[in-house]
């Protein structure tokens, strides 16, 4: 393996790492750490890259945005109900304005993203 595609597998297994513990984490993503891990592994191990995009849990998220550029109704749920959640506990725990505000604006970016995608086509 080169040194490049080196670097991708451990990108590719980082990503795959963070995604897992972002499906059993409510606030930590899921999706776009998949994505990075179908990216990555492409580009280092087509074994990895195939067992990925064929697993029964990840492969449909990574199919969706590839083939429609879709996100799951459930995930921009969860998501942008994990969004309004980390500004919340922001405000309780009493962060400074201008780090709330810097929050809001992202998360609300962030959430807008989310939910102008569309849904995939029923399975």
């Amino acid at each position: 393996m080169t040194p490049r595609r080196a670097v991708w597998f451990a990108v590719g297994f980082a990503a795959l790492a963070l995604a897992a513990l972002g499906a059993v984490l409510p606030l930590l993503p899921t999706t776009p750490f998949l994505l990075v891990a179908a990216y990555a592994f492409a580009r280092s191990s087509r074994r990895w890259h195939a067992w990925l995009v064929s697993h029964r849990v990840f492969g449909p998220i990574i199919r969706d945005w590839r083939e429609h550029r879709a996100i799951d109704r459930r995930a921009k749920i969860v998501g942008v109900a994990s969004m309004a959640a980390v500004l919340a506990v922001s405000v309780a725990t009493g962060v400074g304005p201008v780090i709330l505000a810097v929050q809001a604006v992202v998360l609300s970016a962030s959430a807008a993203f989310v939910l102008s995608r569309p849904s995939p086509p029923d399975r």
